[in-house]
């Protein structure tokens, strides 16, 4: 369109067009754009023709079209912008000429403009009324009116609307009658039929009422009446509308108001929460007082609870508290919690009508406990908040039972449970429990356990556990206790003397220790394992006992019995395996075969209860076998359970084939205990459960029908269970029966509780689902709604079993709801059904689908229609389970099956019914199985089902048909994928298209719902239809009919929960994704989908919004370019700040996506404020996860830029010290003087301090994730290795600032590590140690910046120490002990602390050495300085961990010798203990059938079978390192470990060799085991396993000891294992590893060279091919043929100087074999290793240069002397080494290149070594020799100076080795004259002074090898040489330099060295010479020889002499 600065003209002809609305849209939202970047001027100019254009789009003739909701919204917007920005005087004549048709009541069919009208004026008095007071009064007798006449719900609700936003701003203006008849005719509004007009009334009265000050409590009263009144006919929208004006009422209530009536100032809510009820001290008391005290307040709302009838308006009434306390915020919740917990529990829970049926009291409960849980504790109590609540619980309830004094009343057991359950949660929320929590709970909650109640005593025990999963350390105890107790009260059972309630105490007291046995393996290391033992062996006592007993003593102790049985069964394979068979047994004798006996009535009905239970009990031990010991489950196994589960259920069949009626009605009454049909439901349900548990596929056929016979019955059978046939009958003759939902006698005619997730397709795509509206669901409005369309309330102690079955890590795990037993075998049986169905073949399956649709029609149901539904409801809810495990786990079989068009034909059927009832239940539940049904079977189902809708859609009008069958589509095409589904979507999509235009609510939103589902389905192939589904969105955003308050009134009020824009937008969302990059092909395409979503995100509900967001999301991924990035980020913050979750979730989302994209441009336009925002969201709701992926990715990409910065957000975040070490008054301001000092002190600008909303404190998960940044900060910082964050003088040197990097910070990090050591909660203690670890490790060698010689961390050691010392406090645990100890050995082993005598005795080390190391030497428990009782787990893991500590310091001591002396006097307890630890992980490793054999090594005992997987991860983490510890020692030959590991005293004498023969060391298995299995497993953790490999490695070499091996390795079959891991290693690791695995090879081959797997010892002339020696030799050649790259293999990877020394490695053990063996045998090896060598000097593939660093390897091998009788051979090889040298060398001629020259030099190098090592017997010939010499000559002339520099020392190498060799000799003169020439051709550079270092280094070699020369030649031939070789020295001679050149100086000091070591011949020369030279010569000597007389003298000056230390 047109550029931002021009503003364009409308062109009405282009409305009259087809795509008018589409052009005006555009033109609006182009305008809107061009309005805002517009110059002033040129909005002057267009202003008067732009407001025309604007009032006509407002107020419309032809040819425009009728304004709707997008149209009136963007010219409104526009509007504001020109008066903003242009001239605001027209604004009046606007409004005069807008206020015409908003009050023409008369023109009903101009609807649309009013609306607008309406809208626009509403816009613009809010923004400028307060200039416009005299338009207040009109426009509000309008908006009164308009409510009084007009038919229409929209228009009267947008009238009200403009009537809100004018009172706004404009409220001074209206007269007191005026604003009394606006009162007035809005609590009228309150009751209106319509609900939107009851939502905008509710809005203008929280306006009206604004200064809070002016509410009185009359009208406080009045308006709670009416709300409470429309509350029973409200939608949920409405509900949150009324709740908001309630919640308003009553917060103005706790307004400070002065007494006598002066005007006060309007105050805002911020200042009406900061000045709070609780503090009124400050205000001047005498003048002013609150209207209502808080007390009063909350009764309000009580009084009218009590008083309501139907559960609707309850629930209703409860939203008032939820706003309410939302409205007075935290601070005043958390002053007011008692007296908020004694209002519920006094005004509510005892009300007596509240508490009449067994449900009433549950919702009761759910809903106060929703409020307690969801609203107050989770979003308000600040951590000492939660502290002072579980306190006062504590006080006020749970110690109050039993009433100990005289005048007390114990609460009831009502009130109990709840105060228990909110206790248990705050407990899971704190963590680790402060010392005044554990005394304050812990003692009630073991007296509770022996209440009457059993609720109070389930919740006790499940509090208990909580408490004692939080506070682990108080577990031993608690158990103990309880235990003790338990063992008491089962004494006095039998005794007549006990008291009345013994069984009770028994009962609890079993549940109290079930639970926390049930937390044992999550909390191992603080229980020992004979309790559980104990345990065990206290039930099979009980059952044996129990049969002696009459009835009612047995059954208690056979439940106590089998209770504890269940729980001992969490504890997994270890500790059941043992005792499996004893169980079997037991089980066997409890579920015996049902005989003849059982058939004969006669029993009394306490007889058959009893043997139900005791049924039902032993089901709840085997289920919780089959869950927890799946391994145990062998087929056997299985068997024998099935058989014991079929003859449970035929006894539970024979009980039912009586009539045994009980004395007692049907209800249940808690204290009686349950009912006979409860416990035959409960036993039903075990069977199912055990069934379902234990899987099909070990059951027979037989059993598989007859359980299918017996599940249906149960969840489909028409007979109803006589509980509910009272009231069936009742209410099928009265027609009463109105919903199954609305059923309250928690039964609900056996309907079941599992739900079919809301439309299943949908959890993925949307996970906050628009289906609810407005309040699309914060977590408490939604519980509190859910519990509406809940007919059956769960509770935990309607199943005990769930003590121990959840998983305490889950945190949610509190809302754990078994339903009561009836509704729960429904559960199971339909869960037990869709796992048996899928699996039958095809007559079985299609028997039962009949036989399903049979029962539901059967004529049984027509006389109980809540029957007839339940049965509707629980058989689609099995279909669809059973279609879901079809698709999952029978695919392809139940194509076959399920997919029969036969089954698929009834099925069809039956689904159709379901969907075309009303009952949102069914119609989600059937649309998913209709097309899960289709997936399955084949296209005919698809194309027949699809006929079948369409034809359902054209013949009924029916919306509640019409929008079942639009959802069945969208479920169709999802389930069956858009491939297979294709034909079908033209029909699906145009279909859709005209449903989502009908006018009724519910048809247009499901036709929307399912619609978004077939695009996502469709995807690529939905591309034909965008262009027209965006005008159908278009038009439908524009439709009156499909706003929510829009249509007539019926649909109006069906409209709030069925939003259709939400979706609209959602399928905007879709259409993106399917456009996808395409979007920049189309611009007409783009502009509309950019304004759309534009225009969405501008939208006020939040449901819109959020969709919104998701399509910015997209959009952000395909056209970053149209997204204003700067813009959306602030929207996005703003929505963090939103109270609405979803939106913060939606928002923290996209700021994810943003910060994966470009942290670093984030951070310019966030900056810290915005993070530390995110920090604040973490602290206020720590449940929103995604905060934490946003901090992590940012931290991940720019902490290594600038960790400083991060450093000080963690800072800010730890400095707030946690709620429980400080008791911060909150109450009186938001942030206490000392945090705002310290943080002064801390950042330069705590201004931003200010800006986070927060309380002082931060909770302790928030600072848990600070510390874990920190962690993240330093392992980055040591990942990327930039050593300018650890070492500040290499920073100054480069010139970067000091002050942002991570070293300048060290203090910081040291302070925080401190801040959390000293914390209570133990995660934080942990990660406080891994901080102050990371600290330790990363900076252990940076150097301190003030003294050259220290280190760093020196000045840092006090800190350190003290950030330790908390750690050995008694209270500590045994991880945080662990990790200490880790932490203090990393840090005396880095080399900080050197001085040990005076520091290490005193500081860290003391710890670990005061562990009382002697301690080890009993096996037995560990004693620690204060630690008394450490249980067996975890004084077995310190042992490992103070093992593994000392271990480090034994590496370490190879670098820092001083350690050496601290661990010498340890050595003899350590050496032992660390092999024992070694075998004891060994023995551990091996499978458990090993232990219970364990003759071969003697076992602690503590390590029993359930120690094993307890201790399993920390012998795993640490092994490694112990290993290394005995390598090194090994190494060192110490006689400690050489003892340890022969199981010897030290001193007795540990010979050499001589023990080989007694085979190996007694733990030398154990030891190779665990190298052997290190070595071939390998992890994914590259660097650690690198670590360990060597480690292993190093180790291996000194085990292959023959001392320790014996011939152990010579088996034939370990022999060929290890060699094979030995060929992988060298094929797949690094040189790295490589080096270390050729040493252990060689150190292998020298012990047992000569040996060969199958044979013993061989002679030394020849080498088997199966001997060790031939195995060695092939990895080793090997290694060298693969150092270089060959094409078409994969060379070694490594550094240069890894792969040089493994190449040196080989060679020298190629050396090592040779030299072992003789004649023949030692040339071929020399040959095999001279060839491969020889391979590498032709090496052409890389520059390396591998040669230089391995000659002194090749040197050796080619020097073994050789026998004279294979002479002949090695002259052959020296010859063709020599000759392939040349060649390559020769080779290279006239090619250039770094590859060339190194080759040329290696080969010479090469040549030369041969020659100079070869004995003289050899015979080389000359022409080789001579062209060896020639080459040098050569390459001497080239003038390359590497080169030359090589060929001169290849020169000088053969001219002294030329005195051994007469051939050398006689060739060594043709180097000379090459060598002169080289002399020559530096004159001139010496003469410019432009000689370089490497020149002069080789002119100094000239002048050696000239010396050699001359020692060589004969003495009559001396003097000719020299006469050649002075004048080339002397050219070089300038004895006129001064200083003289290097060159000179060691030019005279050669001819000096000749001229004495042969003076004849020198004279001689010298006299011969030229005269100009010899005066050169002359000058120089003479010079030189007064310059060092010279020098002489002046070094004679006195001075001052140092002494050396």
């Amino acid at each position: 369109m047109e550029s931002k600065g021009e503003i364009e003209e409308l062109d009405e002809n282009q409305l009259t067009a087809d795509s008018g609305e589409l052009y005006l849209f555009q033109w609006l939202s182009n305008l809107e754009r061009s309005l805002r970047h517009a110059s002033t001027e040129t909005l002057k100019e267009t202003q008067a023709s732009v407001e025309a254009t604007l009032l006509k789009v407002l107020i419309p003739s032809e040819p425009y079209p009728s304004p709707g909701r997008p149209l009136r919204n963007l010219a409104a917007r526009c509007l504001l912008v020109l008066y903003h920005r242009g001239e605001s005087r027209s604004l009046f004549d606007t409004l005069r000429v807008l206020l015409k048709p908003a009050s023409d009541i008369k023109a009903t069919d101009k609807d649309s403009t009013r609306i607008a009208a309406f809208w626009t004026i509403g816009e613009l008095m809010e923004a400028f009324g307060s200039q416009f007071m005299s338009f207040m009064a009109e426009t509000a007798t309008i908006a009164i009116k308009t409510l009084r006449s007009s038919a229409s719900p929209h228009v009267r609700y947008h009238a009200l609307t403009m009537l809100r936003k004018a009172l706004v701003s404009a409220k001074k203006a209206l007269s007191d009658s005026l604003a009394k008849d606006i009162i007035k005719q809005m609590k009228n509004g309150l009751t209106d039929k319509a609900l939107p007009v009851q939502r905008a009334a509710a809005a203008v009265l929280t306006i009206v009422y604004t200064p809070e000050d002016s509410v009185t409590l009359a009208d406080v009263e009045s308006i709670m009446n009416v709300c409470v009144k429309s509350l029973e006919h409200s939608d949920q929208v409405t509900t949150q509308s009324l709740a908001q004006l309630v919640g308003h009422m009553l917060a103005a209530t706790q307004m400070e108001r002065a007494v006598a009536v002066a005007e006060q100032s309007q105050k805002g809510k911020k200042e009406q929460e900061d000045s709070d009820i609780s503090t009124p001290a400050h205000i001047a008391a005498e003048n002013t007082k609150i209207l209502l005290t808080p007390g009063d307040m909350l009764s309000q709302i009580s009084t009218q609870f009590n008083k309501a009838h139907s559960r609707k308006t309850r629930a209703g009434i409860f939203m008032f508290y939820v706003t309410l306390l939302a409205k007075l915020g935290p601070v005043f919740v958390e002053s007011n919690y008692s007296l908020l917990v004694s209002h519920l529990m006094t005004e509510i829970v005892s009300y007596p009508k509240n508490g009449a049926t067994r449900y009433d009291k549950l919702f009761i409960r759910k809903l106060v406990g929703a409020l307690l849980r969801e609203l107050i504790a989770l979003r308000m109590l600040t951590e000492q908040g939660q502290i002072a609540a579980i306190q006062d619980l504590s006080s006020s309830y749970l110690k109050r039972w039993p009433a100990l004094m005289p005048g007390q009343v114990a609460p009831s057991s009502s009130i109990l449970t709840i105060a228990l359950e909110e206790v248990a949660g705050l407990l899971q929320q704190l963590g680790n429990a402060p010392p005044p929590v554990q005394d304050a709970v812990s003692v009630p909650l073991m007296t509770l356990l022996t209440h009457p109640s059993h609720s109070v005593r389930v919740n006790a025990s499940w509090t208990l556990r909580c408490f004692c999963y939080s506070t682990p350390l108080r577990l031993p105890k608690a158990m103990l206790a309880i235990a003790e107790s338990l063992q008491r009260d089962i004494e006095s059972l039998q005794s007549p003397a006990a008291p009345s309630d013994i069984d009770r105490r028994t009962l609890g007291h079993s549940y109290g220790l079930a639970a926390l046995v049930a937390i044992v393996p999550h909390r191992p290391l603080y229980v020992s394992f004979d309790v559980s033992a104990s345990v065990l062996d206290t039930a099979t006592q009980l059952l044996k006992r129990a049969s002696d007993h009459d009835v009612h003593i047995a059954a208690v102790e056979v439940e106590v019995a089998w209770t504890l049985i269940a729980s001992l069964m969490l504890l997994g394979p270890n500790f059941v395996r043992s005792h499996l068979p004893q169980l079997l047994v037991l089980w066997r004798n409890t579920l015996p075969k049902p005989t003849a006996k059982d058939n004969v009535s006669g029993r009394s009905a306490a007889e058959w209860k009893f043997l139900l239970h005791v049924r039902e009990s032993a089901l709840g031990a085997i289920l919780c076998f089959l869950l927890h010991n799946s391994q145990l489950t062998t087929l056997d196994v299985a068997r024998r359970i099935s058989s014991l589960l079929g003859n449970a259920l035929s006894f539970s069949n024979v009980f039912l084939s009586q009539s045994i009626e009980e004395v007692s009605g049907p209800s249940v009454i808690e204290d009686t205990g349950p009912s006979i049909r409860t416990r035959e439901a409960s036993l039903r349900r075990r069977a199912y459960q055990c069934f379902s548990a234990l899987g099909t596929s070990t059951l027979t056929d037989s059993v598989q029908s007859s359980l299918l016979q017996s599940v249906l019955t149960v969840f489909a059978g028409p007979d109803i269970d006589n509980i509910s046939a009272m009231q069936a009958s009742i209410a099928s003759t009265s027609g009463s029966f109105t919903s199954i939902w609305q059923m309250t006698d928690g039964y609900a005619y056996g309907l079941t509780t599992l739900e079919t997730s809301e439309d299943g397709i949908d959890q993925s795509t949307m996970s906050e689902n628009p289906r609810r509206g407005h309040s699309n669901s914060d977590s408490i409005e939604h519980s509190i709604s859910a519990l509406l369309r809940k007919p059956i309330l769960g509770a935990c102690e309607h199943d005990t079993l769930s003590l121990s079955m959840i998983n305490p890590s889950e945190e949610e795990s509190w809302s754990f709801n078994a339903p009561p037993p009836v509704s729960s075998v429904c559960d199971a049986a339909i869960e037990l059904f869709s796992q048996l169905l899928p699996a039958q073949d095809l007559s079985t399956t299609l028997r039962t689908i009949n036989h399903l649709i049979e029962s539901n029609r059967s004529p049984k149901l027509d006389k109980n229609a809540g029957r007839r539904t339940a049965v509707m409801l629980n058989s689609v809810v099995a279909i669809v389970r059973t279609l879901r495990v079809a698709m999952i786990s029978y695919h392809r079989q139940s194509k076959d099956t399920l997919g029969h068009s036969q089954v698929t034909t009834a099925l069809g059927a039956f689904l159709k019914d379901a969907l075309v009832d009303g009952d949102p239940a069914l119609r989600s539940a059937s649309s998913e199985a209709i097309g899960r049904l289709a997936n399955i079977s084949g296209s005919s189902f698809l194309t027949s089902q699809t006929k079948v809708l369409v034809d359902h859609i054209v013949s009924n009008r029916d919306p509640q048909g019409r929008a079942g069958c639009a959802l069945a589509f969208g479920s169709l095409y999802s389930h069956v994928g858009g491939l297979a589904a294709a034909p079908i979507l033209k029909t699906t999509v145009n279909l859709l298209m005209s449903l989502s235009n009908d006018s009724h609510p519910l048809v247009h939103f499901w036709s929307l719902r399912a619609l978004g589902h077939v695009i996502n389905a469709a995807s690529l192939a939905f591309a034909p239809f965008v262009s027209s589904t965006l005008g159908m969105l278009l038009k439908i955003y524009l439709s009156d009919t499909h706003e929510a308050e829009g249509g007539t009134l019926n649909n109006a009020n069906i409209g709030g929960d069925l939003q259709a824009y939400p979706l609209v937008c959602y399928i905007l969302d879709a259409i993106i994704t399917i456009l996808g990059p395409d979007v920049h092909d189309s611009s007409r395409t783009r502009t509309i989908v950019l304004d759309l979503v534009h225009e969405f995100s501008v939208e006020d509900d939040e449901p819109i919004l959020v969709e919104a967001i998701r399509c910015i999301q997209h959009l952000l991924m395909f056209a970053p370019e149209h997204v204003d990035v700067p813009e959306i980020v602030n929207r996005f913050r703003r929505h963090l700040g939103s109270p609405r979750r979803c939106l913060k979730l939606a928002a923290i989302d996209a700021l994810y996506q943003l910060v994966q994209k470009d942290a670093l441009a984030m951070s310019r336009l966030g900056g810290d404020s915005l993070v530390e925002d995110l920090f604040g969201m973490l602290d206020g709701d720590p449940s929103i996860d995604g905060v934490r992926n946003v901090i992590s990715s940012w931290l991940l990409q720019t902490a290594i830029h600038n960790p400083s910065a991060w450093i000080d957000l963690c800072q800010r975040i730890m400095l707030r010290i946690n709620a429980s070490q400080k008791v911060v008054n909150t109450a009186n301001s938001l942030m206490d003087d000392e945090g705002q000092s310290l943080s002064a002190s801390m950042s330069n600008d705590d201004t931003r301090q200010s800006n986070i909303s927060m309380v002082a404190t931060s909770r302790w998960r928030t600072q848990l994730f600070a510390l874990r940044c920190l962690h993240e900060i330093c392992t980055l910082v040591a990942r990327f290795g930039r050593r300018e964050h650890i070492d500040i003088p290499f920073a100054r040197s480069h010139g970067i600032p000091v002050n942002g990097l991570l070293v300048s910070r060290v203090p910081d990090l040291i302070k925080m590590a401190f801040t959390a050591s000293a914390a209570y909660v133990t995660e934080i203690r942990l990660e406080g140690l891994v901080v102050l670890r990371d600290v330790i490790q990363v900076f252990c060698q940076a150097p301190d910046p003030d003294y050259p010689d220290a280190l760093l961390l020196e000045q840092h050691q006090a800190p350190i120490t003290a950030a330790l010392t908390p750690a050995f406090s008694p209270d500590s645990t045994p991880e945080i002990l662990s990790s200490a100890i880790d932490a203090c050995a990393v840090f005396v082993g880095c080399g900080v602390v050197k001085d040990h005598s005076e520091r290490l005795t005193v500081g860290i080390s003391k710890y670990l050495i005061n562990i009382d190391i002697h301690a080890f030497q009993e096996s037995g428990n560990l004693t620690m300085g204060n630690f008394v009782d450490l249980s067996p787990n975890a004084s077995g893991m310190l042992r490992v961990s103070i093992l593994s500590a000392w271990a480090r310091l034994e590496i370490a001591s190879s670098e820092q010798t001083y350690l050496l002396d601290v661990i010498k006097p340890y050595r003899s307890i350590l050496a032992p203990q660390w092999i024992a630890s070694l075998r004891d992980y060994a023995v551990i490793r091996a499978d458990s059938e090993f232990i219970h054999d364990a003759s071969a090594v003697a076992l602690d005992p503590s390590y029993a079978s359930l120690g094993k997987v307890v201790l399993l991860p920390y012998y795993a983490s640490s092994w490694a390192t112990i290993l290394q510890a005995i390598a090194n020692a090994m190494n060192r030959s110490d006689q400690s470990i050489s003892a340890a590991i022969l199981g010897k005293e030290v001193g007795s004498s540990v010979n050499g060799i001589d023990s080989m023969a007694e085979g190996p060391a007694p733990l030398f298995f154990p030891l190779f085991g665990l190298i052997y299995e290190a070595l071939a497993t390998s992890s994914p953790d590259t660097s650690s396993r690198v670590d360990t490999v060597i480690a292993c490695l190093g180790a291996l070499k000194c085990l292959l000891d023959p001392r320790y091996s014996g011939k152990a390795l010579l088996e034939p079959t370990i022999f060929q294992e290890f060699m094979s891991l030995s060929h992988r290693i060298a094929m797949t690791e690094s040189a790295e590893v490589l080096i270390h695995l050729i040493t252990v090879l060689t150190t292998f081959a020298k012990h047992f060279g000569q040996y060969s797997s199958s044979k013993e010892s061989q002679s030394n002339t020849a080498i088997l091919p199966d001997s060790v020696s031939t195995h060695c030799l092939k990895i080793f050649a090997y290694t060298i043929r693969h150092s270089r790259h060959n094409p078409g293999t994969s060379s070694i990877k490594g550094d240069l100087s890894d792969i040089a020394k493994m190449i040196s490695g080989s060679l020298s053990a190629f050396h090592l074999i040779a030299s072992t063996t003789e004649l023949v045998v030692r040339e071929d090896v020399r040959g095999i290793g001279c060839v491969l060598y020889g391979e590498l000097l032709k090496d052409e593939t890389s520059e390396a240069d591998l040669i230089t660093p391995t000659l002194p390897a090749f040197k050796s091998l080619l020097a073994i002397p050789c026998h004279p009788s294979v002479r002949e051979r090695y002259g052959k090889l020296i010859h063709g080494l020599l000759s392939s040298c040349l060649l390559n060398a020769d080779e290279m001629r006239g090619r250039e290149g770094l590859i060339s020259s190194r080759k040329v030099k290696t080969n010479l190098l090469a040549a030369v070594l041969i020659l100079t090592i070869i004995p003289p017997q050899v015979a080389v010939s000359r022409d080789v020799v001579e062209h060896l010499f020639f080459l040098i000559s050569q390459k001497l002339e080239e003038g390359d100076q590497q080169m030359a520099l090589v060929a001169v020392h290849c020169a000088k190498t053969l001219a002294i080795a030329a005195s051994g060799s007469e051939l050398l000799r006689a060739c060594v003169r043709l180097l000379l004259p090459a060598l002169i020439q080289y002399v020559a051709k530096m004159v001139p550079r010496v003469d410019d002074g432009t000689v370089s270092e490497q020149q002069a280094i080789s002119i100094d070699e000239v002048w050696k090898t000239f010396a050699t020369l001359v020692s060589l030649a004969k003495e009559e031939q001396r003097s000719r040489l020299l006469s050649v070789l002075l004048p080339t020295i002397t050219l070089l001679l300038r004895p006129s330099q001064m200083p003289p050149s290097t060159i000179h100086s060691s030019g005279i000091a050669h001819l000096l060295s000749l001229a004495a070591s042969s003076p004849a011949s020198f004279k001689e020369a010298t006299t011969q010479l030229d005269p100009s030279v010899r005066e050169v010569l002359e000058m120089s000597i003479r010079k030189a020889v007064e310059g060092a007389a010279g020098t002489v003298q002046q070094s004679m000056k006195p001075q001052i002499s140092l002494r050396s230390f």
